[in-house]
């Protein structure tokens, strides 16, 4: 019997491999890559679509770059697993987000190829220009190349960093993965001519030139000859954002093709200029059928089957907490219009999309933006309108000061639904809702509650609803409740509503104790 033929994947089991091959076998490495995920992701679950979107540009990075030397750091980690296979991981990728096996995300500990640890959004930009100024400050070689998604550059934080980026010169690279088409005008054979000619060294040479004579030009024509230049790259390949940033840009490139993306990435690694940003457009699921049709479905997944994408179903017959939040939250905005739900980017993870269907008029999805977030459903609140502001535990961490400052102190009646309180399993220690209970439970003139079960989720939602004398917090995990009976929804009297809002005050203590003692 014959064994299996060789395949490139199994010569190729670090990126110093990948830099041995021809560009011509770089197409078939990336279906090979591909195909591993695909097969992994169907055993383990995990984070599918992103990963399958950045195949080919993760393949070309680590061709063109000098990767562990440059640092190549991934943007929230959700696309980062064709990274790990290239970059000796791949015979432990069927033990993805298992207890023991490699993690979800990017992890220092777990490899030199994982510079910077990724899970929560928008920090690479920042953590590459700090390895980028490193480098520069000790004389030593090496740029530093941040991934970040187009969703990501939603928050503010990507901007502070981009605003600050100039110092780090040629060293820093940033490539905008816009896998939403959100950005990008249509990319084809002139955007790939256009990025080759503007990334390359002969006009880069000519505009250092031409910036030489206009060190020479009087005053005003000198601002007028810049701004010519810029405007009209701009007008050509979109880029005047970035480039108002201090950034020289790059694209729009179709993402998946190989011979588009090598010579820009090797035009990018050899250029005097910079920062650069290159504009990639990817698509989520590429290469999978069933991904492609329903990106969002299969962002993260369960075990499926690969020939039909068949999804395994959970077996308990409990409600999920995330569901019975939403239809209480449903059900209590059907008796007050001043009710409005906000959610940071996370609609269908916090149950706020079945809201929104029912009240579109009164849910706010703010994109990445915690902590506007925040104040924004403080201002809300001070307004007259209850807001139920729907976080993750561990997102919520990135607008403490929001809460301190503009909830907390003030005093204002915000209501956060905390879901994903506690552990989470396959998600890992970044996603743990572990600080919750401690970083709102020192505040003034909160209220703190947690869930010990469906049932008492749906009540603590009713008492959020009626409490107007300061914030109040509810938390409760992730996945099934305990298959309790649920409480009729109905409308409370006057006294009920006192009695409700007493209870409140007096869960500020020791409630949750008792409930998380009961789980």
């Amino acid at each position: 019997m014959s064994s299996r033929p060789e395949t490139l994947l199994d010569v190729v089991k670090f990126p110093a491999d990948l830099r041995k091959l021809k560009s011509e076998q770089l197409p078939q490495l990336a279906d090979e890559v591909r195909r591993e995920l695909i097969d992994a992701v169907s055993q383990t679950g995990g984070h599918l679509g992103a990963g399958l979107g950045v195949v080919e540009l993760t393949v070309a990075l680590h061709y063109v770059f000098d990767t562990p030397r440059d640092r190549l750091v991934w943007d929230v980690g959700h696309q980062a697993y064709p990274h790990k296979i290239l970059t000796g991981r791949r015979d432990r990728m069927r033990t993805l987000r298992q207890g023991g096996g490699l993690s979800g995300f990017t992890k220092r500990s777990e490899s030199e190829y994982d510079p910077f640890g990724a899970a929560h959004s928008s920090t690479s930009i920042s953590a590459a220009l700090g390895f980028a100024i490193a480098n520069k400050l000790k004389g030593e070689p090496g740029k530093a190349i941040a991934v970040i998604g187009d969703g990501a550059m939603s928050a503010g934080m990507a901007y502070e960093a981009m605003n600050n980026a100039e110092a780090a010169g040629n060293r820093l690279v940033v490539v905008l993965n816009d896998n939403d088409m959100s950005i990008a005008p249509p990319v084809g054979a002139l955007s790939a001519y256009l990025a080759r000619l503007l990334s390359s060294h002969s006009y880069l040479s000519i505009r250092d030139l031409g910036r030489q004579v206009i060190q020479h030009l009087p005053r005003q024509l000198k601002s007028v000859a810049r701004k010519a230049e810029e405007y009209a790259r701009g007008l050509a390949t979109g880029g005047t954002l970035f480039e108002e940033l201090g950034f020289y840009y790059v694209g729009p490139i179709d993402g998946h093709n190989l011979d588009h993306l090598i010579p820009v990435l090797e035009n990018i690694r050899d250029a005097a200029e910079g920062p650069i940003l290159l504009h990639v457009v990817t698509q989520k699921g590429k290469g999978y059928g069933p991904a492609e049709a329903s990106a969002d479905k299969y962002h993260g997944v369960t075990k499926f089957d690969v020939v039909t994408g068949k999804q395994q179903k959970s077996q308990g017959g409990a409600p999920q907490y995330t569901k019975v939040f939403a239809d209480a939250l449903c059900a209590e905005a059907t008796r007050d219009p001043s009710i409005v739900a906000v959610t940071a980017a996370m609609p269908s993870g916090t149950g706020l999309d079945t809201f929104g269907k029912a009240f579109p008029d009164r849910t706010f999805d703010v994109g990445i933006a915690e902590q506007h977030a925040v104040t924004f459903a403080a201002g809300l609140a001070a307004q007259g309108m209850r807001p139920f502001a729907a976080i993750y535990s561990t997102f919520l961490q990135r607008a403490y000061d929001q809460v301190v400052h503009d909830v907390a102190i003030q005093n204002l009646p915000v209501r956060f639904a905390i879901d994903r309180a506690g552990l989470v399993g396959a998600d890992g220690a970044t996603h743990a809702g572990s600080f919750d209970v401690t970083y709102l439970a020192s505040l003034p003139n909160f209220v703190v509650m947690a869930a010990a079960d469906e049932a008492e989720l749906t009540h603590m939602v009713h008492t959020m609803a009626l409490h107007d004398s300061g914030p109040i917090a509810c938390r409760y995990p992730r996945g099934e409740g305990l298959g309790v009976a649920m409480p009729a929804t109905r409308r409370r009297s006057r006294s009920a509503r006192a009695v409700s809002c007493a209870r409140a005050r007096r869960l500020r203590s020791c409630r949750w104790a008792r409930a998380l003692a009961r789980r």
